[in-house]
């Protein structure tokens, strides 16, 4: 569907995207495309909606870095993709990326999540 027109009094919202691989993060880059579980599917369709724009920050799970962060473009549609060949990914939604860069976790150390005990963001 289409993004929906900026809400300029609207918040914005920012979610680290874990992959088990690089390849995920590939063809995300390549194609335009993200799938994630159906545990954050509803979570990201919210912030869609009710949020100016939504950004996703991107790390492989055991890399100690961030691969890069995109704009989320679309809702989360019901269609699966054959891109990605791991059970429990379900709807696919568009990304526009926005950089994309290997950024070592060090080069964020100072960001704290304050909705997560003041955690370190990586």
């Amino acid at each position: 569907s289409k993004s929906p027109s900026p809400r300029p009094n609207m918040p914005v919202r920012y979610f680290i995207m874990k992959s088990s691989n690089l390849q995920n993060i590939d063809i995300s880059q390549q194609k335009s495309i993200w799938s994630t579980m159906p545990s954050n599917e509803q979570k990201l369709n919210r912030a869609f909606w009710e949020s100016s724009m939504v950004y996703l920050i991107f790390s492989v799970q055991g890399s100690g870095r961030f691969q890069g962060f995109a704009r989320m473009a679309s809702e989360i549609g019901c269609e699966k993709s054959q891109d990605w060949g791991s059970a429990g990914f379900e709807g696919v939604f568009k990304v526009e990326w926005i950089r994309k860069e290997s950024i070592p976790f060090q080069f964020a150390q100072h960001l704290l999540n304050p909705w997560n005990d003041n955690k370190k963001v990586q």
